[in-house]
């Protein structure tokens, strides 16, 4: 379950338009719309990714597919462990003399 965010998507948008408008500091923006200043900066950072304007950081899609490449191997790795322990049950059955009765 994703964790509850603290600051509506609003304020959010809100406070990193007035960041990147109006050239004041993200410390006195975010003193004056009352957040803390950190989640301010990486807003901002997050929104200049996107925008093309940070290459050095991955923008919002890229890290959904990031995250979405994670899973699924995780899920892969999940299936090879079940893959391998089948494989030595079933090599261990094949090792095991045959006990037919003999007529």
């Amino acid at each position: 379950m994703p964790v509850p965010r603290e600051y509506p998507d609003g304020l959010r948008e809100r406070a990193v338009r007035e960041v990147q408008t109006s050239g004041r500091p993200i410390a006195q923006v975010a003193r004056d719309l009352g957040m803390r200043k950190e989640a301010l900066r990486q807003w901002v950072c997050q929104a200049e990714a996107d925008q093309g304007d940070r290459p050095d950081l991955l923008t919002t899609a890229e890290r959904a597919e990031l995250a979405q490449l994670r899973k699924k191997i995780a899920e892969l790795r999940w299936a090879s462990e079940i893959l391998k322990a089948a494989s030595v049950f079933f090599a261990k059955e094949l090792d095991q003399p045959c006990t037919r009765p003999t007529r």
